[in-house]
């Protein structure tokens, strides 16, 4: 580990002799990096160093829209695949709040021909029509 960690200092100027990160990094995570070895040593695995969030974006925005396309230029398949789930997650918080998405279509049309009942009452007769 320490010898990548060195070779990581080593070698991350080109980022900044190509343009890429011209004022270079500051990162905390890069300057903690320095203090892991003798920690891990010390107490064991880091704080903090969990993947299981990363892992699961990485399902949601890549693995799975991978397994939806048909496998021919993929990567324009999936982007188009990750918008429409996020206008749909949009287009869901906002008909949430706008009250659209409560209730069933059965249950909105007794109500509206039967009167505001409570929802004990509502259920209550939804079942005895279904049953």
């Amino acid at each position: 580990m320490q010898d990548a960690l060195e070779r990581l200092h080593h070698y991350r100027v080109i980022f900044e002799e190509c343009g890429v990160r011209a004022t270079g990094f500051n990162l905390p995570r890069q300057h903690s990096l320095r203090h892991w070895i003798k920690l891990i040593r010390a107490f064991g695995a880091p704080n903090g160093l969990c993947s299981s969030i990363t892992e699961s974006k990485h399902i949601k925005a890549i693995k799975e829209p991978w397994r939806r396309s048909n496998r021919f230029n993929a990567l324009g398949q999936m982007l188009l695949t990750n918008q429409r789930l996020d206008k749909l997650a949009a287009s869901r918080v906002d008909f949430t709040s706008r009250g659209m998405l409560t209730g069933t279509c059965l249950s909105n049309i007794l109500q509206e021909r039967t009167g505001n009942y409570s929802t004990s009452k509502m259920s209550r007769i939804i079942d005895k029509i279904l049953s």
